[in-house]
């Protein structure tokens, strides 16, 4: 029986690993490949691809057609889910907050992207605080004042002028209100999510994944391809004259497509905390990826506010770490 529970366990360890390699690889590569398509100039003609929006329609098409293909394989009961046309609303918001947060890496550079985007627990705690009356203790307002407090000192903080001459538009205040639009568009989309699934308790991750990117591929053509000069036009005619845009854009999109796999396979093999711990270190070594291989040097006063970023985003995983287990002895002992 020993035996038998310490091999149960090198297998969960391995899974573990495998489940961090993969999201890190993934999202480390998308991540490499978007601030490339922002910033790269592309053929003999030295052309930027400006049509950033065009990459939320191809990764809804490429996580469509995946999920449905997901849903055939693995699905073993396709009645008691959330019915399709119930994710209109969440997709909406699913398409307008991704879109500002990858137009915002023409004004401002990808870690100060990632960094901005790594707030997400301040509009949270806000809002459920104004309008809901929830309390917040001592540690968990620590932890918004060190992210906060990073965000807010990295932004004021001088780009380097290297950084500042790959971008398209230069514009830090636009780029910083776009990325926190992104995130109060992500807040609706994550609460309609949650409220389906408990609404519809058999709907599953796939059935999620499916819905939200019919919505946000019908949206998308509506927006990019319902007019004559619509920007989809542009774009493929972009990716027609320089193949090597449509190259990245595929992988782009296959990157986002096997980086929710192993999301939806961390969730369901270890919980949302593990999920979270994992994604969070992700955004960290992007930002070290980004510094040391795009060529977006960081000042010592810039890394400093990271590792303030990261302290405080690890501080909030340890409590509610901590939070976890004190509900699982409270649990035991009833």
């Amino acid at each position: 029986m020993e035996a038998h529970g310490g091999g149960g366990s090198l297998r969960r360890v391995f899974v573990l690993a495998f489940c961090v390699a993969g999201i890190w690889s993934a999202y480390i590569y998308q991540g490499f490949l978007q601030e490339t398509l922002s910033t790269k100039r592309f053929g003999s003609d030295g052309k930027r691809f400006e049509h950033l929006a065009f990459l939320n329609l191809a990764q809804n098409v490429v996580c469509l057609i995946w999920s449905y293909i997901m849903i055939k394989i693995w699905s073993k009961s396709s009645t008691g889910g959330a019915p399709w046309w119930t994710y209109w609303s969440p997709g909406i918001t699913n398409t307008i907050g991704p879109a500002m947060g990858i137009e915002a890496l023409k004004y401002i550079s990808y870690p100060a992207q990632v960094l901005a985007k790594s707030s997400k627990m301040i509009p949270v705690m806000f809002m459920s605080s104004l309008v809901y009356g929830i309390r917040y203790t001592l540690p968990e307002y620590l932890c918004t004042f060190l992210v906060a407090g990073g965000v807010s000192m990295f932004a004021l903080l001088k780009t380097s002028s290297k950084t500042i001459n790959k971008l398209a538009h230069p514009n830090a205040p636009l780029g910083y209100g776009l990325c926190f639009l992104n995130l109060a568009f992500d807040g609706f989309t994550n609460a309609t999510q949650d409220s389906l699934k408990a609404r519809y308790p058999k709907t599953s991750a796939w059935d999620i994944m499916l819905g939200m990117n019919l919505w946000g591929t019908i949206y998308n053509l509506i927006y990019m391809f319902g007019w004559s000069h619509g920007i989809g036009y542009e774009a493929i005619e972009f990716c027609k004259q320089h193949p090597e845009a449509a190259w990245d854009i595929l992988l782009f999109c296959l990157c986002g497509a096997v980086g929710q796999n192993f999301i939806f396979l961390t969730i369901s093999q270890f919980g949302s905390l593990a999920n979270t711990t994992i994604t969070t270190t992700r955004k960290f070594v992007s930002i070290v990826v980004s510094s040391l291989l795009s060529g977006n040097p960081l000042s010592a006063k810039q890394w400093g506010c990271v590792v303030m970023v990261f302290s405080g985003l690890s501080y909030q995983i340890y409590l509610k770490w901590r939070k976890s287990q004190k509900l699982q002895k409270k649990r035991k002992h009833i």
